[in-house]
């Protein structure tokens, strides 16, 4: 999977996803030597394929006019069809939005372009054909996200999936991620239900007073959970989106639980099949830190994971480490104690702490300051882990 750090480009390698990218390399080329052409509709371009060599050239997913693909590979093109019978795009070359996820959704949840994805997901039975089709989309999320990172310094939120949005601590997490938000971060999240969907929700609503992002909230509450409810959920959730704002923020949901519908707040998601990728790339994007707010074994595995990475880091290469909720995670849950072991005498000790106010989680992490761009954002702890 994609690296999220500074990639080297051997040779000449043009990635080319929109059409007008390929309109932009055409123009006066003779040779695709090096284009990794990626889910681009190229059918009205006949002329310029024609007078193209094909030689060198990765085209994925393409739609091409005819006889372009036979004349592409005589020349010695690599050219990967659409992988047939699959619910998706395995070559999709952008992130998902909310639309995306729910297209289908006014004939019922399960005819939603999630929830047949998910279904297939579930029915597969390990066929070469469907494995490989799932990983090649992985990846082509990868690519995707590893682009959208670029530039921006990023915090995760951690939380349960069961709050409810009639909780004081869904609102609790809406207001930590509008704080961070309006301290210059992007929010990322698991881009599921509970925490997710409330850290989601108060990035979105950036540009609003707490006291609206608070109305926001109580609209919401008229449907509490998704759980025997998913059409009025997600209803309930688009028409609040359209209300406040289009704060940019990031989630990363997975089919692995598909059972539980993606949240309507994020703007831009990197959705995955493979729960364990998931979870690794959802902790490395967050260059600028981790806020983790009070949840079950799911959310204690991200704080430990995040420690992992944090306390084998060189000085310089950790980020912060925030635990909101003393009492949870002292007594409840009392992760604390032991991430103050794990971290004791490391470089990233200094950036691990334990708040019980937004506030302070707010203040913690706008402390740190990222060096965002490239090989800032954080690179997989070494192999030789002891």
């Amino acid at each position: 999977m994609q690296d999220f750090d500074q990639r080297p480009q051997h040779g000449r390698r043009i990635d080319i996803s929109t059409l007008a990218a390929f309109d932009r390399f055409a123009r006066g080329a003779s040779s695709m030597d090096g284009w990794r052409v990626q889910d681009v509709d190229l059918r009205g371009r006949a002329a310029e394929l024609d007078r193209l060599d094909g030689a060198g050239a990765l085209l994925l997913g393409a739609d091409l006019p005819d006889g372009a693909k036979e004349r592409l590979v005589a020349q010695g093109a690599l050219v990967f069809d659409d992988v047939p019978d699959t619910p998706f795009n395995a070559y999709r070359s952008t992130l998902y939005t909310p639309d995306d996820l729910v297209e289908g959704l006014e004939q019922g949840y399960r005819h939603s372009f999630d929830a047949r994805v998910y279904a297939w997901s579930r029915t597969r039975h390990h066929d070469t054909a469907d494995t490989l089709a799932a990983a090649l989309h992985d990846h082509s999320i990868d690519e995707a996200l590893a682009e959208w990172v670029q530039g921006r310094a990023i915090v995760g939120i951690m939380g349960g999936h069961a709050l409810t949005r009639d909780s004081a601590a869904y609102r609790q997490t809406a207001h930590l991620a509008h704080g961070l938000a309006r301290a210059g971060r992007t929010v990322a999240t698991g881009g599921g239900p509970g925490a997710m969907e409330a850290a989601n929700l108060g990035a979105r609503a950036v540009a609003l007073p707490p006291a609206e992002l608070d109305a926001a909230i109580d609209e919401l509450v008229a449907v509490p959970s998704f759980q025997g409810a998913i059409p009025e959920w997600i209803a309930s959730a688009r028409r609040v989106a359209a209300k406040v704002g289009d704060g940019v923020s990031l989630g990363i949901p997975t089919w692995h639980y598909g059972h539980e519908p993606p949240n309507s707040f994020a703007t831009d998601i990197a959705k995955y099949f493979q729960n364990s990728v998931r979870e690794d790339i959802l902790l490395r994007v967050a260059n600028a830190g981790l806020v983790v707010t009070p949840g079950g074994g799911g959310t204690v595995q991200e704080v430990f994971q995040d420690a992992c990475e944090n306390s084998y880091a060189a000085e310089g290469a950790w980020a912060p480490l925030v635990l909101l909720g003393e009492r949870f995670w002292t007594v409840d849950m009392p992760a604390w104690p032991l991430l103050q072991s794990v971290m004791r005498g490391r470089p990233g000790e200094r950036g691990i702490a334990l708040v019980d106010t937004v506030a302070d989680a707010v203040a913690a992490i706008a402390a740190f300051d990222p060096v965002v761009g490239g090989a800032a954002l954080r690179a997989p702890a070494p192999e030789d882990r002891r």
